[in-house]
């Protein structure tokens, strides 16, 4: 595999940091830009950072050295040194989208953690073991945006990657008709610590805006599919979410209730889960988990602390499957949001595109 150079967008925030972490040393990917807003342009980006870097690992040397460009006005100047970008910049949803149409129409590709396209028709939201086949509308959106190497590819919001993974293999072969969904979603999934955010200490609060929505609707793309140049939307199952802010650093909890058409055993269940493999396993992709779903047969795990960083932040971890009363079965699971839910989930989107050959 080439080495592709790539820039991020939104740099100096959370998730911006957190990709120029995951770039350093990365197999494939070269970090030969960072850019953010006005007010840091100009400036090295270990400077800028320095005061609010919020990885457990130091500020990578080679990206410290970089000079921050302006994300907005040199647009042109990032399209000629790179590849493609990972965007997490916060905008407005609409500046959003016409910040990334500008670089896609500037053939760059762009792979973003923001939501605004996340239901654009032609833009693929993408976990690549759920729906790597939802990539070929990128040819429809091409045409539509008018460019040859340009197009934007999003991925998912952090609250699904626990279940969804879960529920996935179980869908198609026994006919998941219903699920119910509870989060409970570490304050780093709103960008922030407990330094930063300390009313968060000792609290739950029960509201996280538009994220019920979204936990109950973007499944519904994923398991879409492609019609005259446009995802569809999938119609099953119904999903309902409660979803609650805790004060933890990182992870996103899930406790889940599922019905079927065809009621599994639970055997089949944990048959199924230590069995699946996606698209990024059967290619090896340097970031993904080599065993995507892992169960935990202990009644009190999995835990955030000892299970949150398991693959390197990048595998699923479900326990506690059991009958219930209302829904044929329920469980929890975890995911890392940062890693699998944000920045990590986009770098493996990446090296999907780039495997798959759309960054050539």
């Amino acid at each position: 595999m080439k080495k592709y150079k790539v820039g991020v967008i939104g740099a100096t925030g959370m998730v911006g940091q957190r990709f120029v972490s995951l770039l350093e040393n990365h197999p494939w990917f070269e970090l030969v830009a960072v850019a953010a807003s006005a007010r840091s342009a100009g400036k090295p980006y270990g400077e800028v950072v320095a005061d609010r870097w919020m990885m457990a690992t130091p500020i990578p040397a080679a990206a410290a050295a970089l000079t921050i460009m302006n994300a907005t006005d040199d647009i042109k100047k990032i399209a000629s040194v790179v590849d493609f970008v990972f965007c997490a910049v916060d905008m407005k949803k609409d500046e959003i989208q016409a910040l990334e149409e500008a670089y896609a129409k500037a053939e760059c590709p762009v792979v973003s953690n923001n939501s605004a396209h996340r239901w654009t028709e032609d833009v693929p939201m993408v976990v690549p073991e759920i729906n790597p086949g939802h990539i070929e509308i990128i040819k429809d959106q091409r045409k539509r945006l008018g460019t040859k190497r340009g197009f934007i590819a999003v991925k998912s919001n952090c609250s699904l990657q626990s279940y969804v993974p879960a529920l996935n293999p179980l869908r198609e072969k026994y006919g998941l008709s219903k699920a119910l969904v509870c989060t409970y979603q570490a304050i780093s999934g709103a960008g922030k610590n407990f330094a930063t955010w300390p009313e968060m200490l000792d609290n739950v609060i029960p509201y996280i805006g538009g994220e019920e929505e979204k936990s109950e609707r973007e499944p519904m793309k994923l398991w879409g599919h492609i019609e005259n140049g446009k995802i569809v939307n999938a119609s099953w199952p119904s999903i309902t979410a409660q979803c609650l802010r805790v004060p933890v650093t990182d992870g996103h909890m899930a406790a889940v209730f599922m019905s079927f058409d065809k009621k599994p055993t639970e055997e089949e269940i944990l048959k199924t889960w230590a069995e699946f493999r996606g698209r990024a396993q059967e290619l090896e992709l340097p970031s993904a988990p080599k065993q995507f779903l892992h169960y935990f047969t202990e009644p009190d795990h999995p835990q955030t602390k000892s299970e949150r960083n398991l693959e390197n932040g990048m595998a699923v971890s479900i326990g506690r499957l059991r009958p219930d009363t209302q829904y044929d079965y329920k469980f929890v699971c975890l995911s890392h949001n940062t890693l699998r839910g944000a920045a990590g989930g986009a770098v493996l989107l990446a090296e999907l595109l780039c495997a798959e050959g759309y960054m050539d």
